[in-house]
């Protein structure tokens, strides 16, 4: 694995389960690492809990709400007060809501926080993730996106573009989730496509059951106790986002859906670049993107 010393390495999701098990491998690395949270409290509890295990991570706090354009705005705004550079995106914040929610810029909020955050960030950083990519020693930058593997069998997952944001028919979890989960995985493509030549790398990881996250503490039943006992514990579940984040083996691979250190297949809508454009359009207005 590269070294991340004198890296930096953006995660959002970093307060529990699987980003903060990611961030504390990064500080591991020797990387400093932007410990992003939904609040400062929640940011700096989850670095005291980081350098419990890794006593000497250099860590940042750094609140920022991913359903939120304005609070992303302000994070990135923050950000580049302190860095020129960005080495490594993490993307592993989301969602799963069991009422369906409208941000108070009007979005829904599983949409605005598992596309619109991952598709808002990236964009503001990538400039940043463009510097940070050095001739010197050969680095290229990386952002990895944490997604899902998608149905590709009879129930093909699809993007309902004429509803975006479950708005016209009746909303449940197991129906808004599953189509933002297959347009990280068009995004990753997209950015792909977009920084090719760049030595910018874009990823998505499908990390399977992760054990005890917050993500599900909304929904809680069946779901919640399978993924528990099912799941395996985010300090596993980690290791492929950071071999895509810091190995030389990975520099050169991008627009890849992976799991377990292996490439996924991308069925259906996930290999459709009309779709991914189409997404990407929405996105960009929907951001207000010129």
């Amino acid at each position: 694995m590269a070294s991340m010393n004198g890296r930096i390495a953006f995660v959002t999701g970093a307060t529990g389960g699987l980003g903060k098990a990611i961030a504390t491998e990064l500080a591991r690395e020797g990387g400093t690492v932007v410990v992003v949270g939904r609040s400062e409290a929640r940011a700096e509890d989850a670095i005291r809990g980081i350098q419990a295990v890794v006593p000497n991570a250099a860590l940042e706090p750094l609140a920022c709400d991913l359903s939120s354009q304005a609070s992303i705005r302000s994070a990135v705004e923050e950000f580049h007060s302190r860095h020129q550079k960005l080495h490594v995106l993490v993307n592993a914040a989301g969602v799963f809501r069991k009422e369906r929610q409208v941000t108070p810029e009007g979005l829904e909020v599983t949409f605005a926080t598992n596309v619109m955050g991952y598709f808002l960030l990236t964009s503001l950083l990538q400039d940043s993730l463009k510097r940070g990519a050095s001739a010197d020693d050969a680095w290229t930058s990386r952002v990895v996106n944490i997604a899902s593997k998608y149905s590709g069998g009879p129930s093909v997952t699809k993007i309902d573009f004429e509803d975006l944001q479950t708005a016209k028919r009746k909303y449940s979890y197991m129906r808004a989730t599953p189509p933002t989960m297959l347009g990280r995985v068009l995004l990753t493509q997209e950015f792909a496509e977009r920084l090719r030549g760049s030595n910018v790398v874009v990823n998505a990881v499908h990390p399977g059951l992760v054990k005890n996250t917050g993500l599900l503490q909304d929904v809680g039943g069946p779901f919640r106790w399978l993924t528990n006992t099912l799941g395996k514990p985010a300090e596993e579940a980690a290791d492929t986002p950071v071999w895509l984040a810091t190995s030389p083996e990975t520099a050169a691979v991008s627009g890849k859906l992976w799991s377990k250190r292996k490439e996924l297949p991308t069925p259906g809508m996930g290999s459709d670049p009309a779709a991914r454009k189409r997404l990407w359009e929405a996105c960009t207005r929907l951001a207000k993107i010129l």
